[in-house]
């Protein structure tokens, strides 16, 4: 499985391409307001796109969904805990001076352990709320997708509507600090991490879940 990221947009979210090594299948993750570049990545490489998942539904997630939707044609899929921010995304884009246009419609609704497929290769689903109320995590061989749970020495902010810090953190606790140290960790904002590196240098992680000593 290959990921590849693009960073963009004033929040600096970063969109992610997975792809196939073996086939031309892939996924686009969270396209943001990288987008563009996303698409000129699949177009050039004659990517067949089956899915365009969503970590969750905050703004900076979906602005570039749109173009997606057109360009690929794929079906969106998100959590249905999330679809009362995804509705609400052109209010979103107010509260910061933005506008966007209304969304298309959801497609198909992600479950826990549902196994996305990416040609050869899978992604399974887990639930991870607190940042948002359906946000949820990818889980590869080796990788995962985690949205804005975590991030290389930071948490997911909870002072948005639908964000609980108790529930985030039980959220990292259990569906991520529980996967192997060599994990990469794919966030979407920042720099790739992995789960021993957070597990004992995140300051946000160690006051609760004991740094290296955790288990």
């Amino acid at each position: 499985m290959i990921v590849r990221g693009y960073t963009g947009g004033a929040f600096a979210q970063n969109a992610y391409l997975v792809t196939c090594a073996a086939t031309r299948a892939g996924i686009l993750v969270d396209p943001g307001a990288a987008v563009d570049d996303m698409l000129e990545a699949v177009s050039r490489e004659g990517i067949e796109v089956s899915a365009i998942v969503l970590t969750h539904a905050h703004l900076d997630h979906v602005e570039g969904l749109t173009s997606a939707k057109r360009t690929t044609d794929a079906p969106i899929l998100l959590h249905h805990a999330d679809m009362q921010l995804y509705d609400a995304a052109p209010a979103q884009a107010e509260m910061f001076g933005l506008s966007l246009e209304p969304l298309p419609p959801v497609d198909r609704h992600l479950e826990l352990d549902q196994v996305i497929r990416v040609g050869q290769c899978e992604l399974r689903v887990r639930e991870a709320p607190g940042h948002a109320p359906g946000h949820v995590v990818l889980i590869g061989d080796g990788l995962a997708l985690v949205g804005d749970c975590v991030f290389a020495g930071s948490i997911g902010r909870t002072d948005l509507p639908g964000g609980n810090l108790e529930t985030l953190m039980n959220s990292i606790r259990t569906e991520i600090l529980t996967l192997p140290d060599e994990t990469i960790l794919y966030s979407g904002h920042g720099p790739e991490t992995t789960v021993g590196h957070e597990r004992a240098t995140n300051p946000f992680l160690i006051p609760n879940f004991g740094g290296s000593a955790f288990a």
